[in-house]
């Protein structure tokens, strides 16, 4: 439960005080993420369906659908998108890219990329809520719950830290490999819930964006950084969107 406590208040602005903040509850709290995510998702779901009932276009209600996901989770994620597209952006050394990525404003490629990534998400989800309550109430949890399992893999065992401090340096490496396989077949098994090969193939892709991802910020900054974890988050989501929406 404290680790589901501490996914909660990573990924969410659930009202949840975790127990502790160390390695071995930030691992628990990895691999509790897809929970947290779908938990968010199931919420997100309702909110969005239950306007398109009341009248609103899809359209409308994946908008608002995607203005609460940013409320839920306080924009962390997308700010660490757009610090991460800076960074990776800017073609700079590792040092200089960091750099860029710890300033507190948004550089052009930043705003591109959330600019990108919600447009994305906004049509997906307009996609997942024309069809009937349950399934897309069910499609849009499976979708958050691959999204974050995008950060359990950010910090599967073997990839560094790219500094020695911050969230990165927390949690870089805590989650082991055969535990990332377990946890992604149980997302995966639950998404087929939502949709029996579809929901399956967006835990897949999900993994496989975040996994390209942060094989890139190792080549590129040396390591992992809660800013990429965030990225990780919302590209994995987009993904994850894509997948679902299509057919």
């Amino acid at each position: 439960m404290g680790g589901l406590r501490l996914a909660l208040s990573l990924f969410t602005v659930a009202p949840v005080r975790a127990s502790s903040l160390d390695r071995p509850a930030v691992r628990h709290a990895m691999l509790l993420a897809p929970l947290a995510g779908a938990l968010l998702g199931l919420v997100l779901g309702l909110a969005g369906r239950g306007l398109v009932l009341a009248g609103a276009t899809p359209l409308l209600g994946a908008a608002v659908l995607v203005a609460l996901s940013l409320l839920l989770t306080r924009g962390l994620h997308v700010d660490g998108l757009a610090d991460t597209a800076d960074g990776l952006g800017s073609y700079a050394t590792s040092d200089k890219a960091l750099e860029i990525m710890k300033k507190s404003d948004i550089g052009p490629f930043g705003v591109a990329a959330i600019a990108a990534v919600l447009l994305i998400d906004a049509a997906a989800a307009a996609s997942l809520l024309a069809r009937p309550f349950w399934s897309s109430v069910a499609t849009a949890a499976a979708a958050f719950a691959a999204g974050r399992l995008g950060a359990t893999v950010a910090c599967r065992r073997g990839l560094p830290a790219a500094r020695p401090e911050g969230m990165g340096a927390l949690v870089a490496s805590t989650v082991p490999l055969a535990w990332l396989a377990a946890v992604t077949l149980v997302t995966a098994g639950a998404a087929s819930l939502a949709s029996p090969w579809r929901g399956p193939l967006a835990v897949v892709v999900a993994v496989a964006v975040s996994w390209g991802l942060t094989t890139h910020a190792r080549r590129r900054l040396g390591g992992l950084t809660g800013d990429v974890i965030g990225a990780a988050v919302e590209l994995s989501t987009a993904g994850a969107l894509i997948v679902l929406a299509v057919g």
